[in-house]
């Protein structure tokens, strides 16, 4: 189409300029069309009054106007002598039976005729109608002359406008396209037009979370390198003390086993946060949330019987949602890991499934230490360490790992006191829309 760039996709410019030319032509047409009927209205008007003119003249003057068209009129009067010839050929054009106008045709020849009648005479003055015509055409284009010489400046000036008005979105492109992968300060929005400054702001905003995208990653990549030196310089000491020992040290093997262990739920953990914070969007799907809570605490249990740690579900409904089944079980997995892990020796972690009128909600309770009110937004934060978190250990993932599934999935994480088991309370409630009819 011609309104379609070389790439095929469509030409905001061409479509508009394209629009409104031919708007303009089609206004102009319609202008000269009426402009050209109504000039040769008006010359008809003009020249029967010239008729009307010619025929009173001869009544004053008593003979034709000594300017007048020999070819084009003809003046002719009947009156006590007889009819007499005054100018052209209108001796051949009878006498009219009309007073006032007419049209008639002598010999092939068609006639606009005058008819005046006085107390002793008559006076009949005719016009050639072709030649009449030709004169009215010409006048009529003379009309519609301007509008033709107007049309195509008035095309030009629109297209230079519009090019003008187009130009920021042009200079914006322009800045986009220059600029290197790595730079995501903001556009400069001085100068732009309102209609224009939206979308620019719109691009700021992506690429201020752009920004804050990529130093989270960088700051993850830092954290994660940091955390993964500490245990792996570890293994390196025990492996060599174990070389040193001839590998007959069973507490040396053992403490490299429990390392390596650490090291790989270290790094699996690293892993499920990266894809967690991915930024894709999440498999839709049906879910049991109650199926995904059993199977988890079938994987979690050995760590809680070796401490002899109660878990079970508590309370639960039926309570079918769509969500990511590959990132719903990472969520409940460390929901319980980190309630297993600070409840104290014979403690208690209870699960419960809920719904109400703003969704279905998933709580954790243990009857550990709880968090403090005040350390609860910074313990979601990436390798978090808070103070007073006993002797439990930790990699400082977990709570990270389940808020930003949750966000992932448009659900909202509260930590609170737990009134029940006195430790912490971790909800995640998965908005009504999510859940299944």
């Amino acid at each position: 189409m011609w309104f379609r760039a070389g790439d095929g996709h469509p030409s905001l410019r061409r479509r508009l300029a394209g629009l409104v030319l031919a708007a303009i032509a089609l206004a102009s047409l319609v202008q000269g069309v009426i402009a050209y009927r109504g000039a040769l209205g008006a010359a008809d008007a003009i020249f029967d009054r010239y008729l009307e003119n010619l025929a009173q003249a001869v009544v004053q003057q008593g003979q034709a106007p000594g300017s007048v068209d020999l070819f084009e009129y003809s003046i002719r009067t009947w009156g006590p002598n007889g009819p007499e010839v005054l100018q052209g050929h209108a001796a051949r054009i009878p006498e009219q039976p009309v007073i006032g106008f007419s049209d008639t045709e002598v010999e092939g020849v068609r006639y606009r005729v005058y008819r005046l009648r006085t107390a002793d005479r008559t006076i009949q003055v005719a016009q050639d109608l072709d030649a009449r015509d030709s004169r009215a055409r010409a006048m009529a284009l003379d009309a519609v002359l301007p509008t033709a010489l107007l049309a195509p400046l008035l095309m030009l000036a629109v297209w230079l406008l519009m090019n003008h008005s187009i130009a920021p979105l042009e200079r914006v492109r322009r800045q986009v396209s220059r600029r290197a992968p790595e730079d995501l300060s903001p556009l400069p929005e001085t100068g732009l037009p309102q209609e224009v400054l939206p979308l620019v702001r719109e691009l700021n905003q992506l690429f201020g979370r752009a920004r804050e995208n990529l130093h989270a990653q960088q700051r993850f990549v830092a954290d994660a390198a940091h955390e993964l030196r500490s245990p792996l310089t570890a293994l390196k000491l025990q492996a060599q003390g174990l070389r040193r020992s001839g590998g007959n040290d069973e507490a040396a093997v053992t403490r490299l086993n429990e390392g390596i262990d650490r090291l790989i739920a270290l790094a699996s953990q690293l892993l499920a946060l990266a894809r967690a914070e991915s930024g894709g969007a999440p498999r839709r799907e049906a879910v049991d949330l109650e199926q995904v809570c059993r199977e988890v605490m079938g994987d979690v249990l050995p760590q809680a019987q070796a401490r002899d740690i109660d878990v079970g579900l508590s309370q639960r409904e039926a309570a079918v949602i769509q969500g990511d089944p590959d990132t719903l079980p990472m969520l409940v997995r460390n929901l319980l890991d980190n309630a297993v892990k600070y409840a104290p020796q014979g403690g208690r972690v209870d699960i419960s499934i809920q719904r109400s009128a703003t969704g279905v909600s998933l709580c954790v309770e243990d009857n550990g230490p709880g968090i403090p009110e005040d350390q609860r937004a910074q313990a979601l934060e990436r390798f978090a360490r808070l103070p007073g978190s006993g002797t439990a250990q930790g990699s400082g993932l977990g709570l990270a790992i389940v808020a930003a599934v949750s966000r992932s999935h448009g659900a909202r994480l509260a930590l609170d006191h737990g009134t029940r088991l006195g430790g912490l309370l971790a909800c995640v409630t998965f908005p009504q829309i999510s859940a299944e009819a």
